[in-house]
């Protein structure tokens, strides 16, 4: 799967290869449509939380999704597959700039 990832503090997004997002029972599996790009990824790429918020790098920036459901976890109820969603994931789970998003379902909306 393609996205776009910050590989160091300070540097460009770089256009990568990443593995498949992990869906578990309570999750969405979204296609991206659309991201937002916000301040927020802005200060995230440029270190400015990297005390408070801890991200592992390579790290898939996005917080911000409006997509179309492709499969859904056993345990969601709330959405089916061909669904049009949009979202803002928690912070430990972003990374909208990439092809799919797993987004816990209550996440969603």
């Amino acid at each position: 799967m393609r996205a776009f990832v910050v590989t160091k503090y300070k540097e460009p997004l770089q256009e990568a290869e990443v593995p498949e997002p992990a869906v578990g029972e309570h999750d969405v599996l979204v296609r991206v449509e659309a991201a937002g790009l916000n301040p927020l990824d802005e200060k995230i790429r440029a270190g400015e939380f990297k005390q408070i918020l801890p991200y592992k790098l390579p790290l898939i920036l996005g917080n911000d999704v409006a997509g179309t459901v492709i499969s859904v976890g056993t345990a969601v109820r709330g959405f089916k597959p061909g669904d049009e969603v949009y979202a803002r994931p928690h912070q430990d789970r972003i990374g909208t700039f990439a092809e799919r998003i797993a987004v816990a379902e209550g996440d969603l909306a």
